[in-house]
């Protein structure tokens, strides 16, 4: 929240709080996800850049598809133009998001081979990379998780620094996450993207 709306809400709280209880009941009967598709929507239409990446971030965490999300705002031509559909994707693409990437966006969902399964050690992450897409594979002895490196705060890449024994904190905001469950255990409480993870013939595969 911006300065000047965290002044509002201090200077004028009855006016600030009917406005966003007025904000809350609007969507009541919606789901979440057209609620936040609406929402990216309105801050594409007022080029808010901190806005849409927050929207953007949640319509993400709460299901939504980048296809989903690129048809919305396709669909929202006729009141958002071009020019501003185009501003949005700019900074989406800058936000490096692996699930926006065209191979993500045309792909059909198969098992994908992540490495030999002697490759990762036991009790320990590895960070690799397959394609566009960026990954910390778990391995405690025959049991594998496999995580999406961006973090489900602000969709921020945590990179392989961030691995400390079997727990990752993301560099931007200290969200930590225990990467035995993927449960966020501090700052934030949104778990990480996992995948489907098995092993076939000593390699291990994850499901995308």
């Amino acid at each position: 929240m911006s300065d000047a709306m965290n002044y509002l809400l201090k200077a004028r709280p009855d006016a600030m709080g009917a406005y966003f209880k007025f904000l809350k009941g609007a969507g009541t009967h919606l789901d979440p996800k057209t609620r936040d598709l609406i929402s990216v929507i309105t801050k594409v239409d007022v080029q808010t850049e901190n806005g849409l990446k927050q929207y953007l971030s949640r319509a993400l965490r709460n299901g939504c598809t980048p296809n989903e999300i690129i048809d919305a705002l396709l669909m929202a031509f006729p009141t958002l133009g071009l020019a501003k559909i185009i501003w949005a994707v700019d900074i989406i693409l800058a936000m490096d998001i692996s699930d926006f990437a065209i191979d993500a966006l045309n792909e059909t969902t198969e098992w994908h081979d992540l490495g030999a399964l002697d490759g990762f050690a036991d009790g320990q992450a590895t960070y690799i990379k397959i394609d566009y897409r960026s990954l910390f594979v778990f391995r405690k002895g025959e049991t594998i998780r496999v995580y999406d490196s961006t973090c489900p705060h602000q969709v921020t890449n945590i990179p392989e620094l961030a691995i400390c024994e079997n727990h990752l904190t993301c560099p931007k905001h200290a969200w930590k996450f225990d990467l035995e469950t993927g449960d966020c255990i501090e700052k934030g409480n949104h778990p990480l993207k996992s995948f489907e993870a098995r092993v076939e013939n000593g390699v291990v595969q994850a499901w995308w």
